[in-house]
Formats: structure tokens, sequence, C-alpha cells
């Protein structure tokens, strides 16, 4: 296994072929005009950076990646989002429709819960993120994204489900009707340090959308685990929390400052991570990259430029070899990258490809405890070359924890 971190950040830009043929989304472009900026590449920022030479020499000087890597589960089918409950299961989303359960160590045969009509699994859509209530060892409440099948459209909507005895049940809808699509579905859910349930949600090919206050898509969305609107949401009686998204599918927070951060889908290229504030428009589909000129939209934190990530799902560390970083799946780009942050969380210092080409399309990352981080492959989606054992979960421990 080839861990080095000494490719140069550039040494990966895509040929001008691919870069036109679905590299956004989950890596599909669609017919949309092309919106280019004017960013240098991977880890451009957008209030300046270190050079690329430097970032090199950076990455050379510290080519070990710190961790041990295993497999701990094989065979699962496009999974989507991991969770981990008190008891110490793990329940895996499967884009197909089923939650999956990992139990010892061990991929159970039955599922825990296997969805129905009106559900619906065409293109980048599913069964997606999932999210455990903070009191889930009371109520077993857990927090599904799926798409569905509405009159002649797709949806996607927000349900409650119910954990009792090895099964699941639904308990309730909490949000339903958000635009959907056989593509750009978003489909991330987390519950915040505030005990508030955030959404991404998709443009679904219709940029407009995500300029459009009275639409709930290409946005990130905030509702109470009951399915309420907060007070303190910046538009009255809606669930916005920000606009101008065009297929954000990674969410985490520092919790040492509170900061969101969220991981978006350029449209060729440009993918983006982005620090997500309330009542902020991030400029899709008026600007993209480092176009950012207007005061009116908020700037990356830092690009791809000319380079495809096409990031998902993304995880700040906060204990081990990598704490105080954010570490984002891609799926075009087939790796993981490290963000490092600056101290106060309000730039990107350095962008590092990490296990470039070791495990295909990553779609999520997740940690977990005493500095474990655990990585989803998405090789089984559509758009990946399966591999013997995919998908996988694979784990990343500490090096002075796996002595």
């Amino acid at each position: 296994m080839n861990n080095r971190l000494s490719v140069p950040l550039y040494a990966s830009l895509l040929s001008v072929a691919l870069l036109t043929a679905c590299a956004s989304g989950d890596g599909s472009a669609g017919s949309q005009p092309m919106s280019q900026g004017a960013g240098g590449g991977q880890g451009q920022t957008a209030n300046g950076s270190t050079s690329v030479e430097n970032r090199e020499n950076e990455a050379q000087e510290n080519a070990v990646v710190p961790y041990e890597t295993s497999v701990l589960v094989e065979g699962l089918n496009a999974p989507w989002e991991l969770v981990e409950v008190p008891d110490g299961r793990m329940f895996v989303t499967e884009r197909p429709g089923t939650i999956r359960v990992i139990e010892d160590g061990k991929l159970l045969s039955e599922p825990l819960i296997e969805f129905t009509a009106p559900f619906n699994e065409e293109g980048e859509g599913g069964l997606l993120g999932l999210a455990a209530d903070p009191e889930f060892e009371d109520n077993g409440y857990l927090y599904a994204y799926h798409s569905y099948i509405q009159g002649d459209n797709i949806a996607n909507r927000v349900l409650r489900l119910k954990v009792s005895d090895g099964t699941a049940v639904i308990d309730k809808e909490l949000l339903g009707d958000i635009p959907g699509g056989v593509n750009h579905n978003g489909g991330r859910i987390k519950i915040g340090p505030d005990n508030l349930l955030y959404i991404t949600s998709g443009d679904r090919y219709e940029p407009e959308l995500a300029q459009d206050e009275s639409s709930i898509g290409g946005k990130i969305l905030r509702i109470g685990l009951d399915g309420s609107i907060p007070e303190d949401n910046p538009w009255p009686n809606s669930p916005v929390y920000s606009m101008g998204h065009r297929n954000a599918q990674g969410l985490a927070w520092n919790p040492n400052n509170g900061y969101l951060y969220a991981t978006e889908h350029g449209q060729r290229n440009n993918d983006e991570i982005n620090r997500i504030e309330a009542g902020a428009n991030y400029g899709w589909p008026e600007v993209e990259g480092d176009e950012h000129q207007n005061s009116d939209y908020v700037a990356p934190l830092a690009h791809s430029g000319d380079d495809t990530w096409a990031p998902s799902g993304v995880a700040y560390i906060e204990e081990g070899p990598w704490a105080g970083s954010l570490i984002a799946a891609n799926l075009r780009g087939e790796q993981l990258l490290k963000v490092t942050l600056s101290e106060d969380g309000t730039q990107v210092d350095q962008v590092e490809p990490i296990f470039e080409d070791e495990w295909g399309r990553i779609r999520n990352v997740t940690t977990g405890a005493d500095g474990q981080i655990y990585v989803l492959t998405n090789n089984r989606d559509g758009r990946g070359s399966p591999r013997d054992g995919d998908d996988k979960l694979i784990v990343l421990t500490p090096q002075d924890q796996a002595k």
C-alpha cells in the first residue's frame, strides 16, 4: 500500500476531456454551461495561499501517514453514511435502500430496515444520509434522508426512524418535498452542537433554485429533531440556513469554536470547502471558485481550481495525529484530502491528497473512538470500477494505538 504524500498537488490534474465529461455532483457535469473560475488549482484559497512549490515541499517532509489501515467490513453496496450508537453497533446506509448493521466488527446478514415504494434509487438518489439522536439509548431514534417518487417527480425527505429489537420502523416524516432528481440530491444530514438537524439539499440541475429564497433546493437546511422550524433560523418560518449551494454533500463542526464546514461539488471543477454561516449566500450559480468579487456572496475557504475532487463526506478530526484538520472524501478524485486549518479556523493553510488511487471512489469519512477514522468506498455506485471485496469500510488507526 502506497501512503506517500509527496505527490505534487498539480500532478493529478485531469485532462480536458475528463473535465468536460461528468466530473461534478458525484461526477456528472450534465448539460449546464461552463462557469470557470480563475483559481490556481488544488488547495487555492480565496484570500491567498502558500505557493504550490512550498506545499509540495511540505508534503514531502510529512510523507509518512501516521495511521495503520485495515479493512473492517467488505461486501457493502454503495454505502453512503456510517453512524455508531452507544451500544457499539454501527449502522450503514446503502443507496439501494437498506440500513445495514455492523456488530462486533461483523456485518449482519439482516438489515435494520429496507425501504420500499415510494422509495426511489435512480442516479445519485436513494438512501443517503443518516444520523443518530443524542438520546438514542433512551428513544431509539435515527434520522434518514432518502429519495422518493412524488407524482411524476423525484423528491427527497427526512424521516425519523424508531429502532427496537434489532429492527427499525418509520416513525415520522420530518421534512418532505425537498427538490430531487436523478442527480444533485444533496443528502448529508448531521446533528449540530445545538441539537438541531442540518440537511444538505441539491439544485437537481435547476441552478436558479439555489438563489430562490422560497425554494429549499440548493441550500443547507436546519430543523428541530421533531421537524419544527427553529425560531432563530435566518428566514422566518423557513428551514433554510444558508443558500447558493450547488450540491453540498459534507458537513462537519469544529467543537472548539462551533464553526460549521461543508464540502460542495462544482460544475466541472472548482469544488469547494466552505465555512457556513447562518443566512449567508455562497453564490451558486452566479459565481464559483475565486470568482467572488461581489460582497453579497461568501467565497470558499479553498477550491480545487482546474482539478476535480468531487468531495462528499467530511469529518473534523478531534484527536490523534491529524487533530485539528478536516478530512474529506473524494469521489472522482479517488483520494482523501487532509485540509489543514488556520489556528482560528477561518482559513485553509494547506490541502494535501492522501491515499491517492488506493481504494477508488471514497464516499464518506467519520471518526471513532481513540482517534480512529472510518472510510467508506463507493466503487459499486455505478460510476466506479468495483474491486475485490467492494464496497469496504476501512479503518485508520493511529500508529501508537495500533501497536
